[in-house]
């Protein structure tokens, strides 16, 4: 709860969400946080800085991935309320072509498979289309009755909107893109943006 506050957790939750009002920071406030669709546990950022990674080193993709694995119990709780993790590099063969998932976790809340991709550069185009791809493969291969269509998230260091909507626009699977950054984001800045959001709101009135 400590690292939560200290993450400014309620603050990245509500921008994660995109245009924030009144309503729903009262909400947020009285009532905790409702999750009722995927898109409600999706953070923009995640925040790495208990991986202790100097924010100006060049990673690997690779290299991140062990890093998050060795401080799984930590990841976890960055991703939040209802996620166990499953594996890394799951394997996906499609055609006699062997493709591995960078990370695969189980929401319970949503019980659904959850497909994490990293990217430790811009979101991409096609970056989308390679967990697409997975995303269908698990809904047909892997999941079971009782499982709810598999959720992708694209971990990157940047995104644009304008690409993020053409790029997963119009996808029948449920697929997000947000950044991560490896240390913890100014406070007072998300502060500032959510009032931004809560200003706009009114003006609109």
């Amino acid at each position: 709860m400590r690292r939560q506050i200290e993450s400014s957790l309620f603050e990245r939750l509500l921008l994660s969400k995109g245009d924030a009002n009144k309503r729903t920071v009262m909400e947020l406030a009285e009532q905790g946080i409702d999750y009722t669709k995927p898109e409600d546990v999706i953070k923009d950022p995640y925040v790495f800085e208990f991986l202790g990674i100097p924010e100006d080193k060049p990673v690997m993709e690779s290299d991140l991935e062990k890093a998050l694995v060795r401080r799984i119990e930590d990841f976890l709780l960055e991703l939040g309320n209802g996620f166990m993790f499953v594996g890394t590099q799951q394997r996906v063969t499609v055609n006699n072509v062997h493709y591995y998932v960078d990370m695969v976790f189980y929401n319970k809340l949503f019980h659904a498979y959850v497909l994490l991709e990293l990217k430790t550069k811009k979101l991409t185009p096609e970056a989308a289309g390679q967990i697409n791809m997975y995303l269908n493969y698990y809904a047909t291969e892997v999941n079971e009755p009782d499982d709810n269509p598999p959720i992708g998230i694209i971990l990157c260091t940047d995104k644009d909107d304008i690409t993020a909507e053409y790029a997963l626009g119009g996808l029948s699977n449920q697929i997000f893109a947000s950044r991560y950054v490896l240390h913890m984001p100014n406070k007072e800045e998300l502060i500032a943006q959510v009032e931004d959001v809560i200003s706009k709101w009114h003006d609109n009135m």
